[in-house]
């Protein structure tokens, strides 16, 4: 996903940090021998195919956080540093391809998309799970970019067990379908933002993911899932040469819907936040210090 529709709306730069980023961010732990970080590579069934999945397990003995990382459309972004920065400052991070992207067997589409999602949600609180990776089933947060952005929100206004969502420059497909009243926007969206990402997916077209995005309901409408988030912790960091005037949008509806842990902000960066990935993953780091016991 990259910059596409509406012109952006007028945000405050962010400033640039007066000192050092978080330890998490740039330095290694010490190595606990006993209990070490680890990586672990798995795949989660789901419906009609599977997710190829990863786990970065975090050092150290006991129950930890767990941070559901989700990817965009297509995923060329994956945002693994901002994975190895959590399980730096203490989490397991699971990160995985939607089926039918990346290899993961299945047909890939929104709906898809979020029925993953929330699946993936669902095996980090299988027993065998919580036990195997050291999980504390009560500190599960999510996290998405861009149209994982909007997933993320999704599993977690329909599951009111997760702690918190972390939104980075999130996608309203529902916005974006509306705009498609403007027979413009509909090709911009179709060459910029469709037509060269369709290579790493399976069981779909570019009619497919056109279609469905005309038609995003609810389930696809970043405002709409607010209400839902506004009363447990939420950050919508968005890009100001991305689409940050979505999660601008969306930061209104949290306010009104009387949000009282909102962190918004707008970088002045890319969609990728190809020139601050030390400053997002401060963000998120940081957001995350709330959960820890």
């Amino acid at each position: 996903m990259r910059l596409f529709l509406l012109s952006i709306h007028l945000t405050v730069p962010a400033l640039a940090f007066a000192s050092p980023p978080h330890a998490s961010v740039t330095i290694d732990p010490p190595i606990d021998m006993v209990h070490p970080a680890a990586l672990a590579a798995f795949v989660i069934p789901s419906a009609d195919g599977a997710l190829n999945a990863v786990m970065y397990t975090a050092a150290g003995v006991g129950e930890h956080p767990t941070l559901l990382l989700l990817h965009g459309f297509p995923g060329n972004e994956q945002n693994l540093d901002l994975a190895q920065a959590a399980r730096r400052a203490g989490w397991n991070v699971l990160t995985f391809h939607y089926r039918g992207s990346w290899g993961s067997p299945g047909a890939f589409s929104f709906a898809h998309c979020a029925e993953d999602a929330a699946n993936a949600l669902a095996y980090l609180r299988r027993p065998a799970v919580l036990v195997k990776f050291g999980i504390d089933p009560a500190r599960i947060a999510v996290a998405g970019h861009s149209m994982g952005g909007i997933m993320a929100a999704r599993i977690a206004a329909d599951d009111s067990k997760v702690v918190g969502a972390f939104l980075i420059d999130p996608a309203d497909f529902a916005a974006i379908g509306r705009g498609f009243a403007d027979p413009k926007e509909r090709e911009s969206f179709l060459v910029d933002e469709v037509r060269g990402d369709m290579q790493p997916l399976a069981g779909t077209s570019e009619d497919a993911i056109m279609n469905e995005t005309t038609h995003a309901g609810s389930t696809l409408d970043l405002v709409a899932t607010m209400p839902a988030l506004a009363g447990r912790p939420l950050a919508l960091i968005g890009a100001k040469r991305g689409i940050g005037f979505m999660a601008d949008a969306a930061a209104t509806a949290a306010r009104k819907a009387g949000a009282r842990h909102l962190e918004a902000e707008t970088l002045m960066t890319d969609h990728s936040f190809s020139d601050m990935r030390i400053a997002l993953a401060e963000k998120l780091v940081i957001w995350l210090a709330q959960f820890h016991r």
